[in-house]
């Protein structure tokens, strides 16, 4: 009884932790040139999201918070994957 126990221990422990690893879901470093986007302010304005390509010439709205544009393409390009690579 106590190694049925032990093994259903075993195997929740497992599910829990690759349910956790399936939230925190790819980590990057942190270094130059691992950004997701780029802001130039001057002497044009743009921010390009390096991930999805989408950029915009509208720096103010992005810095106010406006980033819809890059949330939606960033869940096309998510979409578009196979099912087995998310």
């Amino acid at each position: 009884m106590k190694m049925l126990k032990a093994k259903l221990m075993e195997i929740k422990l497992r599910e829990h932790l690759d349910k956790i690893e399936d939230i925190k879901g790819n980590k990057v470093n942190i270094e130059w040139g691992s950004q997701i986007r780029s802001y130039v302010f001057m002497p044009y304005t743009l921010v390009k999201d390096n991930r999805t390509q989408f950029e915009t010439g509208d720096v103010s709205a992005v810095m106010d918070g406006e980033i819809d544009g890059f949330i939606n393409a960033f869940l096309k390009q998510q979409s578009a994957k196979p099912e087995n690579n998310h």
